[in-house]
């Protein structure tokens, strides 16, 4: 006797022949028709956009959604704006909008308030000083045109001037993101960092740093920001000043910590001192952001 089919397996497989049928009928994220839907309209007079619309990732999420989807869910109705093609009829976006930068990003927001990485968009910097989504994503072209140091160096060019120096973070290269560090989208620590705070975000590439150490070096604890500078440097290894002008900032008392090693003092004439040489400080004091060793092996208290 043939064993009869249990009824939950066929409801299930009822429900995925009709979920199939419902995907085939309405061609959920297949490429979007130039006159689809809520496009019909636009297309009449902005052919290119919509064409250039198609390839992005909107577009292709929204494909086959219905007169709800498309242009007018970002831009609004375009019944108006067919007897009055201006932008008091329609719903822009860009620095020439006659909308609020919060205008235009709650557009956004209208979808993406849940995601994870907004959930402190209004605790971030950039709502604070009127950036909008579209100041940094591009909605009509397809995902990932730009790199992210070009979008984020359009305003902070200080910082591009930083990542082409002599040392900085593989940035420029690829290997390391802007969002690896900062998340744009808003965070609760200083400069919407990714971490607590800047030795922790540290600590995520540079574990070796993290200690714990028997001569703690005060600074390190302190802020890695102290002796370097993350986005780049004209010195070696990121650091703020050359060594040893940096470690005198900090040591400076009647021992050679106070010796000025400028060029009269650390190279005078055939005997340069041994102390502006090579690795300077670093000739003794090698393991400067900790050692587990005694004193004069290493840091010492």
């Amino acid at each position: 006797m043939k064993k009869r089919k249990s009824p939950k397996l066929l409801r299930t497989l009822m429900a995925v022949l009709v979920a199939s049928a419902l995907w085939t009928t309405y061609g959920f994220f297949q490429p979007l028709q130039a006159a689809a839907g809520g496009n019909e309209v636009c297309n009449e007079c902005h052919q290119e956009v919509v064409e250039e619309f198609q390839t992005s990732f909107h577009g292709r999420a929204w494909s086959g959604m219905g007169k709800a989807s498309g242009c007018q869910s970002c831009h609004g109705s375009a019944d108006k704006h067919q007897d009055d093609p201006s932008k008091e009829t329609i719903i822009t976006f860009g620095k020439d909008s006659l909308q609020s930068a919060a205008e235009q990003s709650k557009r956004c927001l209208d979808c993406h308030s849940k995601s994870v990485n907004l959930a402190f968009w209004e605790m971030g910097e950039h709502l604070a000083n009127d950036v909008t989504c579209t100041n940094c994503h591009s909605i009509h072209q397809p995902r990932n045109v730009v790199r992210q140091p070009e979008t984020c160096s359009g305003c902070h060019r200080s910082t591009r001037t930083q990542i082409n120096k002599q040392s900085h973070h593989p940035i420029i290269e690829g290997k390391v993101k802007c969002s690896d560090c900062h998340n744009p989208h808003g965070s609760l620590s200083e400069g919407m960092l990714v971490a607590e705070n800047v030795n922790q975000l540290c600590y995520q590439c540079h574990a070796d740093k993290r200690g714990p150490f028997i001569w703690e070096h005060s600074p390190v604890e302190e802020d890695c920001t102290i002796c370097h500078d993350p986005h780049g440097s004209r010195y070696d290894k990121l650091m703020t000043q050359r060594i040893p002008n940096l470690c005198q900032d900090c040591h400076g008392d009647d021992s050679h910590h106070d010796d000025s090693y400028d060029g009269t003092r650390g190279f005078n004439g055939s005997s340069p001192s041994a102390f502006a040489l090579g690795r300077s400080c670093l000739n003794c004091h090698s393991l400067i952001h900790g050692s587990t060793y005694f004193e004069k092996r290493g840091l010492t208290k």
